[in-house]
């Protein structure tokens, strides 16, 4: 019997994985379980070997793990994809005559072309391949068949039956299979209430963006970061948003900035290549003191890298984006939960302090799925920070906290200058050496507020008592906690921070007296780089990886353990 269980569907692009996992994740939340699905493609329009995790659980989990239960394998190349990942414990269903000599002992044929020309064409091999799934964990047929009714019934009564029928071979056949197998169906771990909703992370940042009152999105479209556009893009008559597709990420930015003067909440989305190119707009905002949100979905560089694939390579780039002396700051969810309020966040910053705030995501978060509670979606207070401008009103007057009020062009009697150039308080370009300095502090003065209110880290299990401290940040929350938790040792425990920069003065307390382990997807340890730099405490261990793929809980519990021997 499962209480934890990782199934991965695998096939070359145009193959339908998509459409199997769609219809599982949908089914399997209407019955109550806890899922958590990853996605990891090629970047080819056909062929190649793509392949999707869903775990069903009985905890709540949101983690990769290495091992696979059972391989769904709709093309030969999956298996030796996929080799290192399997055991004489995985079940792989495919079809005999497709593998040839590849075909081994723990192979089950399962006739998914058969049973779909049955139907009337090859197209159904995925719905198939979905019930044969659903046979063998004994989940009610009618639930599925449900499902595709609603799916397909814009296309007429014999599309529906046709996949209803290929539903069902593929049930008899995993029923069938079970048995013979002595597969037990899954136990009855349906936890979750039915009033969830399943997302990925990109809907989720959508939701916060509009949640914050985002009305302008600006983008060059560049993979990871092009679902957050296709999100708001598809939601701009419902919520007012304009959306400009761009020439190029340099007109992307400077359209936000001009967005933003003129009075809107506005935001570009681009990956690591893309923002490459925004780094003079980012100098822009900081002299003309205009807020902007910057999601910046990262993946494996430089230039092109792994286009597809994930990694946590670009928070230096956002660190230190832009020439000259002015202030930011940086946030990077890691769940659903995160990922909405801390893009609220993110535009309240942007508007209160005036100034670039960023959100570092990436591929694995992005394209990762699993449910959220309704209850669990918080909508913060949006706050304006804009006033009605007199006649003698100066953009950039100097005050005790470096933050101006907040004039836009027709809201008032007074003229809002902004000039890339050095400027004085009407915002006219100076070159005196005194109102240069005095400008340097007042954009760097408003650093010290945003310091002391920075998000302090989610502490992961008893950190005052722990001699060992695992640091993480973004996308690594789900897999540190779970890994942490397997461990099931008091030594260690864990920090995960969802805002990066600038750190809260209250983390160096947090790290006194302990062996700080840093884990993070790049090959230097940037973070860990950060973390010293800010605190002054020296980092122990890093553990790093950089191949594309995500930590897998395994290797993370493997490596904590090896720290533990030393």
């Amino acid at each position: 019997m499962y209480r934890d269980i990782s199934i991965v569907f695998s096939g070359a692009a145009g193959q339908g994985v998509k459409t199997i996992t769609t219809a599982l994740l949908h089914v399997l939340k209407k019955c109550g379980y806890n899922i958590f699905s990853c996605t990891e493609y090629m970047s080819r329009i056909r062929g190649g070997t793509n392949t999707t995790e869903i775990r069903i659980t009985e905890k709540k989990r949101q983690a990769y793990v290495h091992h696979i239960d059972m391989l769904f394998a709709l093309s030969p190349h999956s298996v030796e994809h996929l080799q290192k990942r399997i055991s004489s414990n995985t079940f792989i269903f495919a079809e005999k005559e497709r593998f040839g000599d590849q075909w081994a002992t723990n192979f089950i044929d399962t006739p998914l072309s058969k049973f779909a020309l049955e139907t009337g064409s090859l197209v159904f091999s995925n719905i198939v391949a979905a019930g044969v799934a659903f046979g063998i964990f004994g989940i009610p047929i009618e639930i599925f068949t449900d499902y595709l009714h609603e799916q397909f019934a814009a296309k007429g009564d014999e599309i529906v039956a046709k996949n209803r029928a290929a539903a069902k071979l593929g049930y008899d056949f995993g029923k069938h299979i079970a048995a013979d197998k002595g597969i037990m169906p899954l136990v009855n771990i349906a936890t979750e209430s039915p009033d969830t909703l399943l997302m990925d992370g990109s809907t989720a940042l959508g939701i916060g963006a509009i949640a914050a009152g985002c009305n302008f999105i600006s983008s060059y479209p560049m993979s990871p970061g092009t679902g957050l556009l296709t999100f708001l893009a598809s939601r701009t008559k419902s919520f007012g948003i304009v959306v400009d597709q761009a020439e190029d990420e340099i007109a992307a930015i400077n359209a936000g900035l001009g967005a933003s003067y003129a009075g809107a909440k506005a935001i570009v989305t681009t990956s690591g290549g893309g923002f490459d190119l925004m780094q003079e707009g980012v100098s822009l905002a900081g002299m003309i003191e205009t807020p902007l949100v910057i999601h910046i979905g990262q993946r494996p560089g430089p230039a092109t890298g792994l286009p597809t694939r994930t990694e946590q390579g670009d928070l230096n780039l956002a660190l230190h984006s832009g020439h000259g002396d002015f202030t930011k700051a940086i946030f990077s969810p890691g769940t659903l939960e995160e990922l909405i309020e801390t893009m609220q966040r993110a535009f309240n910053l942007a508007q209160e302090y005036q100034i670039p705030v960023f959100i570092l995501t990436d591929q694995y978060l992005l394209d990762s799925i699993s449910t959220i509670h309704r209850t669990k979606v918080q909508r913060l207070p949006i706050e304006t920070f804009i006033i009605k401008t007199a006649p003698t009103y100066q953009r950039y007057a100097f005050s005790d906290n470096g933050i101006s009020p907040r004039g836009i062009p027709g809201y008032g009697e007074g003229i809002v200058r902004v000039d890339s150039d050095e400027h004085d308080e009407n915002g006219l370009i100076t070159e005196n050496f005194g109102v240069r300095e005095q400008m340097v502090n007042k954009r760097l003065t408003r650093q010290l507020s945003l310091r002391g209110a920075a998000l302090l880290p989610t502490l992961i299990g008893p950190v005052n008592q722990a001699k060992r401290v695992v640091i993480a940040w973004g996308s690594n929350h789900g897999v540190l906690e779970e890994a942490l938790d397997i461990l099931s040792d008091n030594t260690f425990a864990g920090l995960h921070f969802s805002q990066v920069y600038p750190l809260n003065p209250i983390v160096k307390s947090l790290c006194e007296n302990k062996t700080l382990i840093v884990m993070e997807n790049n090959a230097t340890g940037q973070f860990a780089d950060l973390i010293t730099l800010e605190t002054g405490k020296p980092i122990a261990h890093r553990i790093l990886k950089f191949t594309g793929e995500p930590f897998s809980v395994e290797e993370v519990v493997d490596a904590l353990k090896e720290i533990d021997h030393e």
